[in-house]
Protein backbone atom coordinates (compact mmCIF):
# COMPACT_ATOMS: atom_id res chain seq x y z
CA UNK A 1 0.00 0.00 0.00
CA UNK A 2 3.06 2.71 1.19
CA UNK A 3 4.25 2.12 -2.44
CA UNK A 4 1.32 2.98 -4.12
CA UNK A 5 0.52 6.01 -2.34
CA UNK A 6 4.11 7.00 -2.79
CA UNK A 7 4.34 6.23 -6.74
CA UNK A 8 0.57 8.07 -7.13
CA UNK A 9 2.38 11.08 -4.80
CA UNK A 10 5.32 11.37 -7.51
CA UNK A 11 2.91 11.49 -10.22
CA UNK A 12 0.74 14.02 -8.78
CA UNK A 13 3.59 16.06 -7.74
CA UNK A 14 5.10 16.17 -11.16
CA UNK A 15 1.73 16.90 -12.60
CA UNK A 16 1.20 19.75 -10.17
CA UNK A 17 4.59 21.18 -11.75
CA UNK A 18 4.21 20.82 -14.98
CA UNK A 19 0.77 22.85 -14.05
CA UNK A 20 2.38 25.40 -12.01
CA UNK A 21 5.47 26.58 -13.33
CA UNK A 22 7.58 24.47 -16.67
CA UNK A 23 7.60 28.08 -18.46
CA UNK A 24 6.75 27.78 -21.57
CA UNK A 25 7.50 30.34 -24.62
CA UNK A 26 5.06 32.87 -26.16
CA UNK A 27 5.93 35.09 -23.24
CA UNK A 28 3.81 38.81 -23.43
CA UNK A 29 5.12 41.92 -23.51
CA UNK A 30 5.15 44.34 -19.91
CA UNK A 31 3.16 47.11 -20.11
CA UNK A 32 4.38 50.39 -20.61
CA UNK A 33 4.79 52.34 -17.29
CA UNK A 34 2.45 55.58 -17.41
CA UNK A 35 5.88 57.87 -17.65
CA UNK A 36 8.83 57.43 -18.41
CA UNK A 37 11.42 55.56 -15.85
CA UNK A 38 14.62 57.97 -14.33
CA UNK A 39 17.44 56.77 -12.98
CA UNK A 40 17.40 55.44 -9.31
CA UNK A 41 20.47 55.23 -6.91
CA UNK A 42 20.31 53.69 -3.48
CA UNK A 43 23.33 53.43 -1.36
CA UNK A 44 22.45 50.11 0.85
CA UNK A 45 25.09 47.98 3.13
CA UNK A 46 25.18 45.39 0.41
CA UNK A 47 26.54 48.35 -2.20
CA UNK A 48 25.11 51.01 -3.86
CA UNK A 49 22.43 49.75 -6.61
CA UNK A 50 21.10 51.61 -9.83
CA UNK A 51 17.54 50.99 -10.70
CA UNK A 52 14.52 52.94 -12.57
CA UNK A 53 12.23 55.52 -10.92
CA UNK A 54 8.77 56.05 -12.51
CA UNK A 55 5.22 56.79 -11.06
CA UNK A 56 6.46 57.26 -7.83
CA UNK A 57 8.19 53.64 -7.32
CA UNK A 58 11.91 52.96 -7.23
CA UNK A 59 12.85 49.41 -8.55
CA UNK A 60 15.96 47.81 -8.20
CA UNK A 61 16.03 44.34 -9.83
CA UNK A 62 18.46 40.96 -10.14
CA UNK A 63 20.36 41.92 -7.06
CA UNK A 64 22.45 39.18 -5.16
CA UNK A 65 21.72 38.21 -1.70
CA UNK A 66 23.70 34.85 -1.68
CA UNK A 67 27.29 33.84 -3.61
CA UNK A 68 26.10 32.41 -6.65
CA UNK A 69 25.64 28.46 -5.39
CA UNK A 70 27.67 26.83 -8.28
CA UNK A 71 30.61 24.11 -8.54
CA UNK A 72 31.68 23.26 -5.23
CA UNK A 73 28.62 25.53 -3.59
CA UNK A 74 25.60 23.12 -5.39
CA UNK A 75 24.38 21.50 -2.44
CA UNK A 76 25.64 23.33 -0.24
CA UNK A 77 24.28 26.18 2.50
CA UNK A 78 23.89 29.57 1.18
CA UNK A 79 26.35 32.50 1.70
CA UNK A 80 26.14 35.92 2.12
CA UNK A 81 27.11 37.94 -1.04
CA UNK A 82 29.92 40.22 -0.15
CA UNK A 83 30.08 43.74 -0.20
CA UNK A 84 30.34 44.72 -4.39
CA UNK A 85 32.29 48.04 -5.12
CA UNK A 86 31.18 50.81 -7.13
CA UNK A 87 27.19 51.39 -8.40
CA UNK A 88 25.91 47.79 -9.50
CA UNK A 89 23.16 48.05 -12.64
CA UNK A 90 20.05 46.47 -11.01
CA UNK A 91 17.44 47.42 -13.74
CA UNK A 92 16.83 43.69 -14.86
CA UNK A 93 15.51 40.95 -13.42
CA UNK A 94 18.47 37.94 -13.03
CA UNK A 95 17.83 34.47 -14.33
CA UNK A 96 15.40 32.23 -13.43
CA UNK A 97 16.45 29.25 -11.23
CA UNK A 98 16.97 25.55 -13.21
CA UNK A 99 14.14 24.20 -13.52
CA UNK A 100 12.82 21.19 -15.78
CA UNK A 101 12.43 21.92 -19.27
CA UNK A 102 8.59 22.87 -20.49
CA UNK A 103 7.31 19.70 -22.12
CA UNK A 104 3.46 21.48 -21.52
CA UNK A 105 2.04 24.57 -21.76
CA UNK A 106 -1.24 25.21 -19.55
CA UNK A 107 -3.02 29.00 -18.29
CA UNK A 108 0.02 29.43 -16.00
CA UNK A 109 2.77 29.26 -18.84
CA UNK A 110 5.41 31.61 -19.31
CA UNK A 111 8.83 32.99 -20.48
CA UNK A 112 10.69 33.30 -17.89
CA UNK A 113 13.89 33.79 -20.19
CA UNK A 114 17.53 32.47 -19.45
CA UNK A 115 18.13 30.16 -16.27
CA UNK A 116 21.37 29.49 -14.07
CA UNK A 117 22.84 28.42 -10.89
CA UNK A 118 23.59 31.74 -10.52
CA UNK A 119 19.74 32.95 -9.71
CA UNK A 120 20.01 33.59 -5.89
CA UNK A 121 18.80 37.52 -6.17
CA UNK A 122 15.96 39.57 -5.07
CA UNK A 123 13.97 42.08 -6.54
CA UNK A 124 12.84 45.59 -4.70
CA UNK A 125 9.86 48.03 -5.31
CA UNK A 126 9.80 50.72 -2.85
CA UNK A 127 7.88 54.46 -2.81
CA UNK A 128 10.30 57.30 -3.57
CA UNK A 129 9.50 58.79 -0.28
CA UNK A 130 9.09 55.46 2.30
CA UNK A 131 10.80 56.08 5.46
CA UNK A 132 9.91 52.29 7.76
CA UNK A 133 7.20 51.51 5.62
CA UNK A 134 6.14 47.81 6.30
CA UNK A 135 8.15 45.20 4.43
CA UNK A 136 6.48 42.44 1.88
CA UNK A 137 8.69 39.92 0.94
CA UNK A 138 6.90 37.43 -1.79
CA UNK A 139 7.72 33.65 -2.16
CA UNK A 140 7.31 32.35 -5.48
CA UNK A 141 4.83 28.78 -5.93
CA UNK A 142 5.64 26.55 -8.74
CA UNK A 143 5.92 23.31 -6.65
CA UNK A 144 9.43 23.84 -5.19
CA UNK A 145 10.23 22.65 -8.89
CA UNK A 146 9.32 25.73 -11.02
CA UNK A 147 8.68 29.42 -11.18
CA UNK A 148 10.81 32.53 -10.72
CA UNK A 149 10.28 35.92 -8.75
CA UNK A 150 10.70 37.74 -12.77
CA UNK A 151 6.72 36.80 -13.49
CA UNK A 152 5.20 39.86 -14.40
CA UNK A 153 2.51 38.72 -12.42
CA UNK A 154 4.55 39.03 -9.15
CA UNK A 155 4.79 42.58 -10.18
CA UNK A 156 5.12 44.50 -6.90
CA UNK A 157 4.68 48.06 -8.17
CA UNK A 158 0.85 48.26 -7.23
CA UNK A 159 1.42 47.74 -3.55
CA UNK A 160 4.33 49.61 -3.64
CA UNK A 161 2.25 52.49 -4.68
CA UNK A 162 -0.24 51.72 -1.16
CA UNK A 163 3.02 52.41 0.73
CA UNK A 164 4.50 49.49 1.46
CA UNK A 165 8.24 48.10 0.61
CA UNK A 166 7.97 44.75 -1.83
CA UNK A 167 10.44 42.74 -2.17
CA UNK A 168 10.29 39.07 -4.27
CA UNK A 169 13.14 36.66 -4.21
CA UNK A 170 14.80 33.20 -6.09
CA UNK A 171 15.50 30.21 -4.45
CA UNK A 172 17.12 26.88 -5.94
CA UNK A 173 14.46 24.87 -7.13
CA UNK A 174 14.18 20.89 -7.86
CA UNK A 175 16.95 18.60 -7.02
CA UNK A 176 18.88 21.43 -6.90
CA UNK A 177 16.98 23.09 -4.09
CA UNK A 178 16.16 20.12 -1.72
CA UNK A 179 18.28 16.91 -2.72
CA UNK A 180 19.06 15.04 -0.09
CA UNK A 181 22.12 12.11 0.36
CA UNK A 182 24.34 10.58 2.87
CA UNK A 183 27.89 11.68 1.49
CA UNK A 184 26.01 15.34 0.69
CA UNK A 185 25.09 14.87 5.03
CA UNK A 186 29.14 13.21 5.37
CA UNK A 187 29.92 17.04 4.15
CA UNK A 188 28.24 18.86 6.57
CA UNK A 189 29.18 19.64 9.96
CA UNK A 190 25.81 19.21 11.47
CA UNK A 191 25.37 15.86 9.66
CA UNK A 192 22.75 17.49 7.39
CA UNK A 193 21.67 17.52 3.33
CA UNK A 194 18.34 18.97 1.71
CA UNK A 195 16.61 22.37 2.70
CA UNK A 196 18.77 24.69 0.45
CA UNK A 197 16.15 26.23 -1.30
CA UNK A 198 14.62 26.74 2.37
CA UNK A 199 18.22 27.99 3.31
CA UNK A 200 17.89 30.17 0.49
CA UNK A 201 14.65 31.99 1.95
CA UNK A 202 16.37 32.48 4.89
CA UNK A 203 19.37 33.77 3.94
CA UNK A 204 17.21 36.69 1.48
CA UNK A 205 15.27 37.30 4.73
CA UNK A 206 18.98 37.97 6.54
CA UNK A 207 19.59 40.12 3.26
CA UNK A 208 16.31 42.08 4.11
CA UNK A 209 17.09 42.46 7.53
CA UNK A 210 20.16 43.68 6.71
CA UNK A 211 19.82 45.86 4.12
CA UNK A 212 16.30 46.81 3.59
CA UNK A 213 16.40 50.24 6.05
CA UNK A 214 18.69 51.56 2.70
CA UNK A 215 14.81 51.38 0.85
CA UNK A 216 13.10 53.17 3.17
CA UNK A 217 11.63 49.82 4.68
CA UNK A 218 11.28 48.44 8.11
CA UNK A 219 13.31 45.51 9.38
CA UNK A 220 11.43 45.28 12.18
CA UNK A 221 7.66 44.71 10.23
CA UNK A 222 8.67 42.08 7.80
CA UNK A 223 5.27 39.89 6.47
CA UNK A 224 7.09 36.90 4.39
CA UNK A 225 4.52 35.99 1.94
CA UNK A 226 3.61 33.18 -1.13
CA UNK A 227 0.77 31.15 -2.70
CA UNK A 228 0.99 27.43 -3.51
CA UNK A 229 4.48 26.57 -2.98
CA UNK A 230 5.33 29.52 -1.59
CA UNK A 231 1.87 29.31 0.99
CA UNK A 232 4.12 25.51 1.46
CA UNK A 233 7.05 28.13 2.34
CA UNK A 234 5.69 30.32 4.47
CA UNK A 235 4.52 27.62 6.85
CA UNK A 236 7.93 26.22 6.61
CA UNK A 237 9.59 29.53 7.72
CA UNK A 238 7.27 29.79 10.65
CA UNK A 239 8.25 26.54 11.62
CA UNK A 240 12.04 26.61 11.38
CA UNK A 241 14.00 28.17 14.15
CA UNK A 242 16.40 29.79 11.68
CA UNK A 243 14.20 31.70 10.68
CA UNK A 244 12.57 32.85 13.67
CA UNK A 245 12.88 36.56 14.35
CA UNK A 246 12.91 37.69 10.59
CA UNK A 247 9.52 38.24 10.05
CA UNK A 248 6.95 39.76 11.77
CA UNK A 249 3.63 38.46 10.21
CA UNK A 250 2.60 35.62 7.17
CA UNK A 251 -0.12 35.91 4.74
CA UNK A 252 -0.42 31.94 3.27
CA UNK A 253 -2.69 31.87 0.26
CA UNK A 254 -3.33 28.28 -1.07
CA UNK A 255 -0.25 26.92 1.28
CA UNK A 256 -0.48 23.04 2.28
CA UNK A 257 0.59 21.88 5.62
CA UNK A 258 1.16 18.16 4.20
CA UNK A 259 3.49 15.63 6.02
CA UNK A 260 7.06 15.95 4.62
CA UNK A 261 10.08 13.62 4.21
CA UNK A 262 12.80 12.71 7.28
CA UNK A 263 16.30 12.97 6.85
CA UNK A 264 17.14 9.43 8.08
CA UNK A 265 13.87 7.83 8.97
CA UNK A 266 11.44 6.33 6.41
CA UNK A 267 7.86 7.23 7.99
CA UNK A 268 4.46 7.86 6.79
CA UNK A 269 4.58 5.64 3.64
CA UNK A 270 7.76 7.82 2.44
CA UNK A 271 11.72 6.72 2.52
CA UNK A 272 13.63 8.95 4.79
CA UNK A 273 15.14 11.92 2.38
CA UNK A 274 18.92 10.18 2.27
CA UNK A 275 17.78 6.88 1.03
CA UNK A 276 15.45 9.05 -1.88
CA UNK A 277 18.39 10.82 -2.52
CA UNK A 278 20.43 8.00 -3.06
CA UNK A 279 17.92 5.87 -5.49
CA UNK A 280 18.02 9.05 -7.69
CA UNK A 281 21.96 9.05 -7.67
CA UNK A 282 21.92 5.19 -8.35
CA UNK A 283 19.40 5.87 -11.28
CA UNK A 284 21.27 8.58 -12.85
CA UNK A 285 24.74 6.52 -12.08
CA UNK A 286 26.08 9.11 -9.75
CA UNK A 287 28.11 6.78 -7.12
CA UNK A 288 29.73 9.82 -5.72
CA UNK A 289 28.72 13.25 -4.60
CA UNK A 290 31.71 14.72 -6.93
CA UNK A 291 30.05 13.24 -10.12
CA UNK A 292 26.50 14.43 -8.86
CA UNK A 293 27.97 18.01 -8.88
CA UNK A 294 30.12 17.43 -11.97
CA UNK A 295 26.89 16.93 -14.12
CA UNK A 296 25.21 19.79 -16.02
CA UNK A 297 22.56 21.70 -13.82
CA UNK A 298 19.77 21.40 -16.73
CA UNK A 299 20.54 17.93 -17.63
CA UNK A 300 20.47 16.88 -13.86
CA UNK A 301 17.47 18.25 -13.11
CA UNK A 302 15.53 17.29 -16.72
CA UNK A 303 16.67 13.30 -14.94
CA UNK A 304 15.32 14.16 -11.81
CA UNK A 305 12.07 15.13 -12.61
CA UNK A 306 11.77 12.32 -15.47
CA UNK A 307 13.20 9.85 -12.38
CA UNK A 308 10.16 10.92 -10.09
CA UNK A 309 12.34 13.34 -7.55
CA UNK A 310 9.99 15.45 -5.64
CA UNK A 311 11.25 18.37 -3.79
CA UNK A 312 10.28 18.47 0.09
CA UNK A 313 12.21 20.21 2.45
CA UNK A 314 13.22 17.79 5.05
CA UNK A 315 12.41 17.17 9.05
CA UNK A 316 16.52 17.45 10.10
CA UNK A 317 15.85 18.06 13.10
CA UNK A 318 17.34 21.69 12.93
CA UNK A 319 15.94 23.60 9.86
CA UNK A 320 12.98 21.93 10.04
CA UNK A 321 12.82 20.65 14.06
CA UNK A 322 9.94 17.89 13.26
CA UNK A 323 6.83 17.59 10.77
CA UNK A 324 4.77 20.91 10.75
CA UNK A 325 1.40 19.48 12.04
CA UNK A 326 3.88 18.38 15.20
CA UNK A 327 5.29 22.05 15.63
CA UNK A 328 1.97 23.70 15.53
CA UNK A 329 0.30 21.63 17.52
CA UNK A 330 3.07 22.24 20.32
CA UNK A 331 2.92 26.03 19.79
CA UNK A 332 6.49 25.87 18.77
CA UNK A 333 5.84 28.07 15.58
CA UNK A 334 6.56 31.82 15.05
CA UNK A 335 3.95 33.61 17.15
CA UNK A 336 2.85 36.06 14.69
CA UNK A 337 -0.39 37.36 13.15
CA UNK A 338 -1.50 35.50 9.72
CA UNK A 339 -3.96 35.84 6.88
CA UNK A 340 -4.50 32.57 5.30
CA UNK A 341 -7.04 30.98 3.17
CA UNK A 342 -7.82 29.60 -0.42
CA UNK A 343 -9.61 29.39 -3.39
CA UNK A 344 -12.90 27.58 -4.08
CA UNK A 345 -11.98 25.96 -7.45
CA UNK A 346 -8.09 25.13 -6.82
CA UNK A 347 -8.88 21.93 -8.04
CA UNK A 348 -10.47 23.19 -11.33
CA UNK A 349 -7.21 23.86 -12.84
CA UNK A 350 -5.00 20.98 -10.99
CA UNK A 351 -7.42 18.11 -12.12
CA UNK A 352 -4.35 15.72 -12.40
CA UNK A 353 -4.38 16.04 -8.58
CA UNK A 354 -8.03 14.85 -8.08
CA UNK A 355 -8.68 10.75 -8.59
CA UNK A 356 -10.38 9.48 -11.57
CA UNK A 357 -14.66 9.29 -11.20
CA UNK A 358 -15.66 6.29 -10.14
CA UNK A 359 -18.37 4.44 -12.61
CA UNK A 360 -21.37 4.70 -10.49
CA UNK A 361 -22.66 6.75 -7.39
CA UNK A 362 -22.91 3.66 -5.86
CA UNK A 363 -19.14 2.41 -6.14
CA UNK A 364 -18.34 6.20 -4.78
CA UNK A 365 -20.18 5.58 -1.80
CA UNK A 366 -18.60 1.68 -1.40
CA UNK A 367 -15.44 3.54 -1.70
CA UNK A 368 -15.52 6.09 0.71
CA UNK A 369 -17.54 3.66 3.22
CA UNK A 370 -14.68 1.42 3.05
CA UNK A 371 -11.76 3.60 3.30
CA UNK A 372 -13.28 5.89 5.84
CA UNK A 373 -14.96 4.03 7.87
CA UNK A 374 -17.05 6.06 11.00
CA UNK A 375 -15.68 8.94 9.77
CA UNK A 376 -18.35 7.91 6.23
CA UNK A 377 -21.60 9.58 7.06
CA UNK A 378 -19.20 13.01 7.77
CA UNK A 379 -17.49 12.20 4.46
CA UNK A 380 -20.58 11.72 2.44
CA UNK A 381 -22.24 14.84 4.02
CA UNK A 382 -20.01 16.78 2.92
CA UNK A 383 -18.85 14.78 -0.36
CA UNK A 384 -21.84 13.45 -1.97
CA UNK A 385 -21.99 10.45 -4.24
CA UNK A 386 -25.32 12.35 -5.97
CA UNK A 387 -22.36 15.07 -7.93
CA UNK A 388 -19.49 12.79 -7.75
CA UNK A 389 -17.28 15.29 -10.08
CA UNK A 390 -18.06 17.91 -7.84
CA UNK A 391 -17.33 16.11 -4.40
CA UNK A 392 -13.86 14.73 -5.47
CA UNK A 393 -12.88 18.08 -6.52
CA UNK A 394 -14.18 19.36 -2.92
CA UNK A 395 -12.60 16.87 -1.43
CA UNK A 396 -8.96 17.49 -2.64
CA UNK A 397 -9.23 21.06 -2.16
CA UNK A 398 -10.38 20.53 1.09
CA UNK A 399 -7.77 18.47 2.33
CA UNK A 400 -5.40 20.20 0.96
CA UNK A 401 -5.76 23.64 0.84
CA UNK A 402 -8.88 24.12 3.24
CA UNK A 403 -7.95 22.21 5.95
CA UNK A 404 -4.51 24.10 6.00
CA UNK A 405 -5.67 27.16 5.74
CA UNK A 406 -8.16 27.15 8.66
CA UNK A 407 -5.70 25.34 10.84
CA UNK A 408 -2.93 28.06 10.30
CA UNK A 409 -5.44 30.59 11.69
CA UNK A 410 -6.71 28.52 14.35
CA UNK A 411 -2.93 27.61 15.81
CA UNK A 412 -1.83 31.23 15.48
CA UNK A 413 -5.80 32.07 17.87
CA UNK A 414 -4.43 29.82 20.28
CA UNK A 415 -0.98 31.55 20.45
CA UNK A 416 -3.52 35.11 21.21
CA UNK A 417 -1.89 36.38 17.85
CA UNK A 418 -4.09 37.97 15.28
CA UNK A 419 -5.91 35.53 12.38
CA UNK A 420 -7.15 36.12 9.22
CA UNK A 421 -9.37 33.62 7.11
CA UNK A 422 -10.78 34.14 3.28
CA UNK A 423 -12.29 32.40 1.00
CA UNK A 424 -11.84 33.21 -2.66
CA UNK A 425 -14.61 32.52 -4.77
CA UNK A 426 -14.58 34.58 -7.84
CA UNK A 427 -15.38 34.18 -11.13
CA UNK A 428 -15.64 36.14 -14.49
CA UNK A 429 -16.58 35.30 -18.04
CA UNK A 430 -13.59 34.14 -19.00
CA UNK A 431 -12.72 31.62 -16.29
CA UNK A 432 -16.29 30.44 -15.41
CA UNK A 433 -16.53 29.62 -19.52
CA UNK A 434 -13.43 27.33 -19.23
CA UNK A 435 -14.85 25.43 -16.12
CA UNK A 436 -11.96 27.56 -13.20
CA UNK A 437 -14.71 29.44 -11.56
CA UNK A 438 -11.87 30.30 -8.96
CA UNK A 439 -9.04 28.47 -10.22
CA UNK A 440 -6.24 27.80 -8.16
CA UNK A 441 -4.24 31.35 -8.45
CA UNK A 442 -6.75 32.83 -9.42
CA UNK A 443 -6.77 35.36 -6.66
CA UNK A 444 -3.16 36.92 -7.69
CA UNK A 445 -4.07 39.22 -10.11
CA UNK A 446 -5.79 40.79 -7.77
CA UNK A 447 -3.90 41.14 -4.70
CA UNK A 448 -1.21 42.36 -6.51
CA UNK A 449 -3.39 45.12 -8.34
CA UNK A 450 -2.01 43.15 -11.77
CA UNK A 451 -4.94 42.53 -13.95
CA UNK A 452 -3.22 42.98 -17.24
CA UNK A 453 -0.25 41.20 -16.45
CA UNK A 454 -1.51 37.62 -16.15
CA UNK A 455 -0.07 34.86 -18.55
CA UNK A 456 -0.61 34.16 -21.95
CA UNK A 457 -3.39 31.41 -21.46
CA UNK A 458 -4.76 32.32 -18.50
CA UNK A 459 -8.45 33.42 -18.74
CA UNK A 460 -8.66 37.15 -19.98
CA UNK A 461 -10.04 39.04 -17.00
CA UNK A 462 -12.03 41.57 -18.29
CA UNK A 463 -11.29 45.76 -18.39
CA UNK A 464 -14.14 46.83 -15.95
CA UNK A 465 -14.92 48.89 -12.63
CA UNK A 466 -16.17 45.73 -11.23
CA UNK A 467 -12.89 43.43 -11.35
CA UNK A 468 -10.67 47.08 -10.60
CA UNK A 469 -12.82 47.35 -7.27
CA UNK A 470 -12.22 44.27 -6.27
CA UNK A 471 -8.72 44.14 -7.03
CA UNK A 472 -8.50 47.37 -5.46
CA UNK A 473 -9.59 46.11 -2.27
CA UNK A 474 -7.83 42.85 -2.14
CA UNK A 475 -4.96 45.23 -2.51
CA UNK A 476 -5.92 48.14 0.51
CA UNK A 477 -6.27 44.29 2.88
CA UNK A 478 -3.18 42.72 2.18
CA UNK A 479 -1.08 46.03 2.77
CA UNK A 480 -3.15 47.11 5.70
CA UNK A 481 -2.34 43.68 7.47
CA UNK A 482 1.29 44.36 6.71
CA UNK A 483 1.41 47.56 7.81
CA UNK A 484 -0.59 46.43 11.22
CA UNK A 485 -1.46 42.94 11.57
CA UNK A 486 -4.82 43.18 10.64
CA UNK A 487 -6.20 43.79 7.10
CA UNK A 488 -9.13 46.89 8.54
CA UNK A 489 -11.61 47.81 6.34
CA UNK A 490 -12.13 48.42 2.76
CA UNK A 491 -15.28 49.46 0.90
CA UNK A 492 -16.94 49.74 4.06
CA UNK A 493 -16.40 46.13 5.14
CA UNK A 494 -14.16 45.02 8.38
CA UNK A 495 -12.32 41.87 7.77
CA UNK A 496 -13.14 40.26 11.24
CA UNK A 497 -10.93 37.98 12.56
CA UNK A 498 -11.12 33.99 13.03
CA UNK A 499 -11.97 34.44 16.59
CA UNK A 500 -14.03 32.25 18.71
CA UNK A 501 -16.54 32.76 16.10
CA UNK A 502 -14.98 31.08 13.38
CA UNK A 503 -14.99 34.19 11.29
CA UNK A 504 -13.64 34.73 7.55
CA UNK A 505 -13.99 36.82 4.40
CA UNK A 506 -15.25 35.88 1.20
CA UNK A 507 -14.40 37.10 -1.94
CA UNK A 508 -17.38 36.80 -4.74
CA UNK A 509 -18.10 39.99 -6.15
CA UNK A 510 -17.28 42.03 -3.67
CA UNK A 511 -16.70 40.99 -0.03
CA UNK A 512 -18.63 39.84 2.88
CA UNK A 513 -17.49 38.71 6.45
CA UNK A 514 -19.53 35.42 7.46
CA UNK A 515 -18.91 32.54 10.00
CA UNK A 516 -17.84 28.84 10.20
CA UNK A 517 -16.58 28.22 6.37
CA UNK A 518 -18.29 25.42 4.84
CA UNK A 519 -18.84 23.55 8.73
CA UNK A 520 -17.45 20.14 9.20
CA UNK A 521 -14.74 20.42 6.61
CA UNK A 522 -12.55 21.20 9.23
CA UNK A 523 -13.12 18.32 11.58
CA UNK A 524 -13.17 15.98 8.98
CA UNK A 525 -9.78 16.21 7.51
CA UNK A 526 -8.17 16.95 11.17
CA UNK A 527 -9.44 13.41 12.20
CA UNK A 528 -7.83 11.93 9.03
CA UNK A 529 -4.76 13.01 9.23
CA UNK A 530 -4.81 12.82 13.13
CA UNK A 531 -5.72 8.94 11.88
CA UNK A 532 -2.64 8.69 9.45
CA UNK A 533 -0.02 10.24 11.67
CA UNK A 534 -0.73 7.90 14.56
CA UNK A 535 -1.02 4.91 12.10
CA UNK A 536 2.25 6.16 10.57
CA UNK A 537 2.36 4.39 7.79
CA UNK A 538 0.45 7.19 5.07
CA UNK A 539 1.18 10.58 4.54
CA UNK A 540 -1.77 13.32 4.27
CA UNK A 541 -1.47 15.43 0.90
CA UNK A 542 -3.42 14.51 -1.96
CA UNK A 543 -4.61 11.31 -1.08
CA UNK A 544 -7.66 12.01 0.11
CA UNK A 545 -11.34 11.06 -0.19
CA UNK A 546 -11.34 8.33 -3.11
CA UNK A 547 -7.64 8.14 -2.87
CA UNK A 548 -7.47 8.10 0.80
CA UNK A 549 -5.93 4.92 2.38
CA UNK A 550 -7.80 3.03 4.99
CA UNK A 551 -7.82 4.90 7.94
CA UNK A 552 -9.08 2.59 10.53
CA UNK A 553 -10.14 3.92 13.76
CA UNK A 554 -6.97 4.71 15.67
CA UNK A 555 -8.34 7.15 18.28
CA UNK A 556 -5.42 10.18 18.37
CA UNK A 557 -4.21 11.74 21.00
CA UNK A 558 -5.33 15.14 22.31
CA UNK A 559 -2.45 17.44 21.20
CA UNK A 560 -1.20 20.38 22.64
CA UNK A 561 -3.30 23.36 21.88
Amino acid sequence: MSRRIATLARRAALGLAAALGLCAPGAFASPLAASPPERAVVQSPAGDLSGVTADGIRAFKGVPYAVPPVGQGRWRPPVAAPRWNGVRDARDFGPACVQPTPRVQTIYSSDLGRTSEDCLTLNIWAPTDAQKAPVIVWIHGGALVAGSSRETLYDGARLASEGVVVVSINYRLGVLGYLAHPALSAESPEGLSGNYGLMDQIEALRWVRRNIAAFGGDPQNVTIAGESAGGLSVVYLMASPPARGLFAKAIAQSAYMISTPELKTARYGAPSAEEAGARLARTLQAPSARVLRSMDAQTLTDAAALAGFSPFAVVDGQILPRQLVDVFDHGEQAPVPILAGFNSGEIRSLKMLAPPTPSSPAEYERIIRERYGDLAEAFLTLYPASDMAESILATTRDALYGWTSERLVRSQTALGRPSFLYYFDHGYPAADTAGLHGFHASELPYMFGRLNRTPPLWPKIPDTAQETALSDVMVAYWTTFARSGAPGQAAGVTWPSYGEGRRFMTFETTPSASERLLPGMFELHEQAMCRRREGGAAPWNWNAGLASPVLGSVQCRRRPG
